[in-house]
């Protein structure tokens, strides 16, 4: 479960604004305000029925949307690697370290 609320956290970061204003609404107050679906109906006067439906219709919107554009996959990719040149980079010298940190630090600024 913990897994599944990474995941859907980290694809909501980057696909908030492709998301209705009420699949926002509710991904909010269930995954980053860890508010259940009871509480959600309530304070939005809706079903907890409603609230379930939208909350899974959202996140299958991510992941569909994961699918297609990749981001996610594509920044851990990118950190991942920027994280093995970091590595490599501490076992050089004090100069030649300098100068590929300075890059790895505007490629990661980059994001």
């Amino acid at each position: 479960m913990l897994e599944k609320i990474l995941r859907v956290n980290a694809l909501y970061d980057f696909y908030q604004p492709l998301l209705t204003p009420k699949q926002q609404e509710y991904l909010d107050l269930y995954y980053l305000n860890d508010l259940s679906l009871g509480e959600i109906a309530e304070n939005c006067h809706v079903t907890r029925q409603a609230v379930y439906d939208n909350l899974k219709r959202a996140e299958k919107t991510l992941e569909s949307l994961e699918s297609k554009l990749g981001l996610f996959r594509k920044y851990q990719s990118r950190t991942a690697l920027i994280r093995e040149l970091r590595d490599k980079s501490a076992r050089m010298s004090n100069d030649a370290r300098r100068s590929v940190d300075s890059v790895l630090d505007r490629l990661e600024k980059l994001d």
